[in-house]
């Protein structure tokens, strides 16, 4: 009657399932810094202005904020493995598709469809990380999993740039599309959901369904806490992600091909950012025997602290090295702050809401991380600077660590 498959099999199925999670990830992020990638070309071509470009980049994440909340009830329904490979092929056609645009419209078009597509990653991903792993590795194998969304966005540069030049934006394109419809033949054909390892499914608490859990959640100020706090780390992300080439291009005049390899330095980063959180989360949890919700919380608000001062180091630089050093330490500390975000979702809550949770916190993440690249496209028509994007960035980092300091702290409910 044990609910878990012998443990020989228990380690196949982990290494299997975290190993799709990374690749997932990494092709995951390699779209969506795509058009950051291509930004410059992408404009010129199709004669678009930075508002309009603002625009496309914040379709994404708008419909990627928006589809959380039916996400819930489709994880539910569907489970796992159906919610995350139907929108791997999903978001790989949007792609696709992508390569052959004729104007501004058709683009903003697949772009929603992009990111309607790309929602489900990381509910779903954090639900199976859950299901899969123990308490004790819990942390590493989320911030490896995490960590695909910064070694995806490290090597994207170098590598779409060397595309760019050889193929043209349009078969870059569609190049990445074909790339995530394989991937997701692999998910279907080789992932498998705990519970069908198991010889029975477990348990579900009758009291708690999916249409209720997440209206039940939103009347809780942990929770509020967590939405806005999480929206002051994605803000950061996402300005950083749509728009660091095109700072390096505009401001600081370098080269398409420079840009694609200096641009991968302050993504390695933030991936050293995400698997050092999962290293200190899970040392302090065994040797030192603090609980997973204090840990969390004070490396979420210590790193939000510590992006923002790099941002404005960004802002007042004088120097393309010291723009790089001060976006490699902003990312790096931002994405430390985002994997224990992540790891507070999965500890604040009983685990039927870790899903709910999860989806919530990224519908306000990217609702909010919306406005950055249209906020800074405009800003720099009018000012032909980044300098006021760099410090609105700030602002907005620390606003969402003083949220998960007060608002976001763990009540008896949560």
């Amino acid at each position: 009657m044990s609910l878990s498959p012998p443990p020989h099999s228990l380690r196949r199925y982990q290494a299997v399932t975290l190993a799709l999670l990374f690749l997932a990830g990494v092709i995951n992020f390699f779209d969506r810094s795509s058009l950051a990638v291509a930004n410059t070309t992408v404009r010129a071509d199709l004669h678009l202005t930075g508002v309009e470009m603002g625009w496309l980049l914040s379709a994404f994440s708008l419909a990627y904020g928006f589809s959380q909340i039916p996400l819930i009830a489709l994880l539910a329904r569907s489970g796992t493995r159906t919610a995350l490979g139907s929108g791997l092929t999903l978001w790989s056609l949007a792609q696709l598709l992508t390569g052959f645009v004729p104007g501004f419209p058709s683009f903003l078009a697949l772009r929603v469809l992009l990111g309607i597509g790309e929602s489900p990653f990381y509910p779903a991903g954090v639900q199976t990380v859950r299901e899969w792993f123990p308490p004790s590795f819990r942390a590493r194998a989320t911030a490896v999993m995490s960590s695909s969304q910064t070694i995806g966005l490290a090597i994207a540069p170098p590598v779409l740039t060397l595309l760019l030049l050889h193929s043209g934006w349009r078969h870059m394109f569609i190049l990445l599309g074909i790339a995530g419809l394989v991937l997701s033949l692999a998910w279907f054909a080789l992932y498998r959901a705990r519970a069908e390892t198991s010889h029975r499914e477990p348990a579900r608490d009758s009291t708690q369904t999916p249409e209720t859990s997440w209206t039940d959640l939103l009347r809780r100020r942990t929770v509020w806490g967590m939405m806005l706090g999480f929206g002051g780390i994605n803000y950061t992300n996402w300005l950083y992600t749509a728009w660091v080439p095109g700072y390096l291009q505009i401001a600081r005049h370098l080269s398409l091909a420079r840009t694609g390899w200096i641009a991968a330095i302050p993504f390695l980063f933030g991936a050293a950012g995400m698997l050092t959180s999962g290293l200190v989360t899970d040392a302090l949890v065994t040797r030192r025997r603090l609980s997973l919700n204090t840990i969390h919380r004070a490396c979420l608000v210590a790193g939000m602290v510590l992006s923002a001062a790099s941002t404005l180091i960004v802002a007042r630089s004088a120097s393309t090295a010291v723009a790089v050093a001060g976006f490699s330490m902003a990312l790096f500390f931002i994405h430390f702050a985002g994997t224990s975000g992540w790891g507070y979702a999965q500890s604040i809550g009983a685990p039927h809401h870790v899903a709910s949770l999860s989806a919530l916190q990224n519908f306000a993440g990217f609702t909010i991380a919306s406005a950055a690249p249209i906020l800074t496209g405009w800003l720099l028509d009018r000012t032909h600077s980044f300098t006021v994007s760099l410090f609105l960035c700030s602002a907005v980092t620390l606003l969402g660590a003083l949220s998960y300091a007060t608002l976001a702290a763990p009540d008896t409910h949560a």
